[in-house]
């Protein structure tokens, strides 16, 4: 199944009964990017910067001084009740003098939350893998020719005693072709190394 994202940050303000809430959010790839989101939205002079990331299948949330499960729970439930991964979302409130009650809270906090990624454009996760592909001498233009037809991005190259040996990045739906095309294209005396998953061989 493909997941999804957010292509750019997305912001949106409403108010609630004299409170004032603004959402902002941001794809994020680590916890380190979700809590430096934070530390750059977030205003120190709000009654609260609320807040939840899910980075599959990790997450994290917080209240930030709101009743217990009434503001960093609601904006986590938003941002998977639509689907996505790899999300940020800082909900912060400038406190009206009206108090809402732990369900209004809930529906402000989240339903703020779930307009603002109702609004953001959206992007496919492209899951992507490290690999090492190996040929011999009379290979190497073969090999690399065959980079940009599979969406593979050179990392490193070098050679050895061997032949040709590059560091590729790619788009793990695109590994097991590649894989194929080089063993047909060298016939058999290329080989495709994956790095992860205990540099799995496709290859000879």
């Amino acid at each position: 199944m493909n997941r999804v994202t957010l292509a750019r940050a997305a912001r949106l303000e409403v108010e609630v009964r004299k409170s004032r809430f603004l959402a902002q959010a941001a794809p994020v790839a680590s916890p380190d990017e979700a809590m430096a989101f934070l530390g750059e939205v977030g205003d120190p002079a709000a009654t609260h910067n609320c807040w939840a990331w899910r980075i599959h299948p990790a997450y994290r949330f917080s209240d930030d001084g709101e009743p217990a499960s009434t503001a960093g729970k609601p904006i986590l439930v938003a941002i998977e009740g639509q689907g996505l991964d790899g999300v940020m979302v800082v909900v912060t409130r400038w406190f009206g003098g009206i108090k809402l009650g732990a369900g209004g809270l809930v529906r402000a906090y989240g339903g703020t939350a779930a307009e603002c990624l109702r609004q953001a454009e959206r992007i496919a996760v492209v899951e992507t893998v490290r690999a090492t592909l190996r040929c011999g001498f009379a290979h190497a233009s073969t090999a690399h020719a065959l980079l940009a037809a599979h969406g593979a991005h050179k990392l490193e190259e070098r050679y050895d005693a061997e032949g040709l040996e590059l560091v590729l990045e790619l788009p793990e739906a695109n590994f097991a072709a590649l894989a194929a095309t080089l063993r047909d294209a060298t016939r058999g005396q290329g080989e495709l190394i994956r790095h992860r998953d205990g540099d799995t061989r496709a290859g000879p």
